[in-house]
């Protein structure tokens, strides 16, 4: 019998043996193939009520909305579906099989029931957002199992019972984020050394708290019933607001009446000046967040997450993303977000906002919008379907009474308006010949796109340096596209973007495609000489790019034109002079002798000849001849290196 016994204990054992085996041959052996089959159950097995475009066909990277890979696309590291809609609890061996998982946000839906249990399988786990629902039961025993993360929020649910100690083990957690549940007991010491935000207000905490966290302001334990201990090693504790001592004297009685109105014209002028100070704090605050990013107040460049857009206003008015774009964030996310202001333009204001799972989008808040709720949309459905590699592509948009709002992607490198007038000095890396060819010939192909677009007659209306960026390739690609038809009308400001307009435009709601050309014409000039369309010299004149121009070719002075910083590359005079020719016949004043943006387009790519899509087509010389190009004298070069224009990826 004790033989039996013994046999039935090794092959228990044996059989948990080669158990676990199986699960970790399973867990290394996992491909993108089974990441997206955990996807596919997990959507499947959760109702939800907004559309997710995951087409099974596809591969997932890259292709299905939320959903991020690592860099050789072989196994899913974030999903971020806020606001789609899920309600029910998360359905096990779902989520859990993504074992690569490093990101995790479900946040703003319906999701309810408890805490799935296999979550513990997400061992990579760094980020988890699940604030805004409905979860409830008590918190995970165990957060040993998430070595990794550093940020959690879990606010805004129906959690219950106490903080697990274990939280203390996640020594790289600097984010913590619980408040708004139904947590109760006493608020455990955690000892996270990289702790910098925490937030545990309006739960059922009782007693001290502990001494680790007493750094943290009181707002962190605000609609709890504790305190904050002054000394830990008194026995009595004492409340986070301490009292005021009351000192007697022997011979203290009653207050002569004296000192009693004189305390009492103290106390009245303090609390007149505090009004006084209170209404001016106010004025000036309404004054700083008059033109700032919606939901956000400007402090010291950055912007606070206090939501100025209510829920129950805008209830119905919610992001509209387009086909393709893999954002995964809502309103409410946008108005968390942290945010700089980025400039100031003719139909707004950009910013550049701060989601918290880091990704980076550009905001832009529009002003004067004329036309009602179906123009805007309607204009902007045709904005948004262009996909083309020189056009910065709007990934999303907003409408309200109150707010209309444009997302694109954020480039770091800036505008080209930015790298042409930022300071120049010993630390700043000029704009070489090669890149600004590169800058021409994209953003010539991405306004050539735009006025191709619904039958040949969008018109891009603002092009200007501002609105010029660069894809990975180094090419130009164009921004701000076709925001003048839906804008009210603007006089013509004595600004900047006023050099970009062509003389015959007094209503920036008629823009033109030939008023493009002349503003795409300004655009190239800039490139040529550094200048603004419209700036001052030292003695205060102001003076007119195009005209300065026209002025010096005519005296047969071209070199002066150029930016100095292009002189002392070698064999680029002639290539300098072909743009500067194909810059005056964009900028003629009579709009039909401009050339279209297609000529344009043919024109600067044969300024390098040879390039890949140079060949085969007519000459620089031949083009700007039929367009009617004003004529200057070169001077004979030894020919430049051909240079190929490899295919732009997009911007």
């Amino acid at each position: 019998m004790e033989g039996r016994l013994k046999i039935q204990t090794l092959l228990h054992v044996f059989c948990l043996l080669l158990l676990g085996l199986s699960w970790k041959k399973a867990a290394l052996g996992a491909s993108i193939e089974d990441d997206k089959q955990a996807l596919l159950d997990f959507v499947r097995e959760l109702p939800h009520l907004r559309t997710l475009k995951w087409d099974e066909s596809l591969p997932v990277c890259k292709n299905w909305t939320g959903v991020g890979c690592n860099e050789d696309g072989s196994r899913v590291t974030s999903l971020r579906l806020p606001g789609v809609g899920f309600h029910g609890p998360i359905p096990l061996n779902t989520i859990s099989r993504l074992s690569a998982l490093q990101i995790l946000s479900l946040r703003s839906n319906g999701i309810n029931g408890s805490f799935p249990s296999d979550f513990g399988n997400l061992k990579n786990l760094s980020f988890l957002y699940l604030q805004y629902n409905s979860i409830s039961g008590p918190l995970p025993l165990d957060f040993s199992v998430w070595e990794n993360l550093t940020s959690i929020n879990l606010s805004n649910n129906l959690f219950s019972g106490r903080i697990p100690s274990s939280v203390s083990s996640l020594k790289q957690l600097s984010f913590l984020n619980l408040a708004n549940n139904s947590l109760s007991g006493e608020i455990p010491d955690l000892n996270l050394p990289h702790l910098q935000l925490l937030n545990l207000s309006n739960n059922n905490f009782t007693g001290p708290v502990p001494k680790s966290l007493q750094k943290f302001p009181k707002s962190s334990f605000l609609g709890n019933n504790v305190t904050i201990m002054e000394n830990p090693v008194s026995s009595s504790p004492v409340a986070s607001i301490p009292q005021e001592p009351i000192l007697k004297s022997r011979n203290s009685g009653k207050l002569s009446e004296k000192a009693l109105l004189g305390i009492i014209i103290a106390v009245s002028v303090l609390v007149l000046l505090g009004f006084a100070f209170l209404f001016l704090v106010c004025l000036l605050r309404r004054k700083s967040t008059e033109n700032v990013f919606p939901g956000s107040k400007l402090e010291k460049g950055n912007m606070s997450p206090e939501k100025a857009i209510s829920r129950k206003q805008d209830a119905n008015n919610k992001l509209v993303f387009f086909e393709g774009c893999n954002y995964a964030f809502d309103l409410e996310d946008l108005l968390r977000a942290s945010a700089e202001v980025l400039g100031k333009g003719t139909f707004g204001t950009a910013y550049k906002a701060i989601l918290e799972d880091a990704t980076m989008v550009v905001v832009k808040r529009l002003k004067e919008v004329g036309v009602g709720k179906r123009e805007f949309e309607q204009q902007l459905e045709v904005v948004g379907n262009i996909k083309h590699e020189n056009v910065v592509e709007l990934r999303a948009y907003y409408y309200s009474k109150d707010e209309k709002l444009m997302v694109y992607d954020y480039h770091s490198q800036g505008s080209l308006s930015a790298m042409l007038h930022g300071k120049r000095g010993e630390n700043r890396t000029p704009l070489d010949w090669e890149t600004r060819l590169r800058i021409a010939i994209g953003a010539a192909r991405g306004i050539a796109r735009i006025h191709s677009e619904n039958g040949g007659k969008l018109v891009h209306g603002n092009v200007k340096s501002s609105n010029i960026f660069l894809n990975s390739n180094q090419y130009g690609c164009v921004s701000d596209l076709g925001l003048s038809a839906i804008m009210s009308s603007l006089a013509p400001p004595i600004a900047r973007a006023a050099g970009y307009r062509a003389p015959e435009v007094t209503d920036t709601r008629k823009a033109t495609q030939p008023s493009d050309v002349y503003s795409f014409g300004v655009m190239l000039l800039e490139l040529l000489t550094a200048k603004s369309p419209i700036h001052t010299t030292s003695g205060d004149e102001i003076v007119h790019l195009v005209r300065w121009v026209h002025s010096v070719v005519r005296e047969e002075w071209t070199a002066e034109v150029f930016d100095m910083e292009l002189l002392r590359y070698p064999n680029i005079e002639e290539e300098l002079v072909e743009m500067l020719q194909i810059a005056m016949a964009c900028v003629v004043r009579v709009p039909d002798q401009r050339p279209k943006m297609s000529e344009v387009v043919k024109m600067i790519e044969n300024v390098r000849p040879g390039s890949a899509q140079s060949q085969n087509r007519t000459s620089g010389n031949d083009s700007k001849s039929e367009n009617g190009a004003a004529a200057t004298t070169t001077t004979t070069t030894t020919a430049p290196e051909p240079v190929r224009f490899e295919s732009d990826s997009s911007c």
